[in-house]
């Protein structure tokens, strides 16, 4: 099973996260923030990865360093979970919808972590979540999970929609990507013979 946990704790947060790359796409998630939990909870589902995130932050302050420190966590947990990598898709490309909203997710486990995102808010925020913040939990993710990730909405005009259409994505090109190809039969998808480095 390809399963990772990871737990990071500073003087800003406290984070165990748990994945199982093989899962079901049950998740259990508390970060106290609850946007970012209905977030992360469809990132779960619709990657069918299984995602545990316990998280407890300064929210006395603000959001940030949570959905940042999820982020790099979540990351850490996905690429130590993918192990060598070893007969991966690799790549996935994802287009989408959420209702008037159409966004392109583009990834590649590559080792390489890369992040263009060209995502514009209507709003600053939503509910009491700083909209951001969503470009800062993308960048701790691709850092730290070693991946190059596009993310680019391309209309979309209610900022609800424009963010769980990333997340979403996201979601569907993981699920693709990580996915273990049967004709790979255990190759690391790469002419180098590894990913990174």
């Amino acid at each position: 099973m390809r399963t990772a946990t990871i737990k990071r704790k500073t003087k800003e947060t406290d984070i165990e996260v748990t994945v199982n790359l093989d899962g079901s796409g049950a998740s259990s998630i508390s970060t106290g923030i609850g946007f970012f939990d209905h977030m992360l909870d469809l990132l779960g589902r619709h990657s069918r990865i299984d995602l545990s995130v316990k998280a407890v932050g300064d929210l006395h302050i603000d959001h940030h360093h949570t959905t940042e420190d999820v982020g790099i966590a979540l990351g850490q947990a996905v690429k130590q979970a993918l192990g060598s990598m070893g007969g991966i898709t690799r790549y996935a490309d994802v287009h989408m919808p959420m209702d008037e909203t159409l966004s392109r997710v583009v990834i590649d486990i590559s080792g390489r972590p890369v992040l263009v995102f060209r995502v514009e808010f209507p709003r600053d925020k939503v509910g009491e979540f700083d909209t951001e913040l969503v470009r800062e939990w993308f960048n701790a993710f691709a850092m730290n999970a070693g991946v190059t990730l596009h993310v680019e909405t391309l209309y979309g005009e209610n900022s609800h929609h424009i963010a769980e259409s990333c997340f979403k994505g996201l979601a569907r090109a993981l699920r693709a990507a990580v996915a273990i190809d049967p004709r790979a039969a255990g190759e690391v998808p790469s002419t180098k013979g590894k990913l990174g480095g």
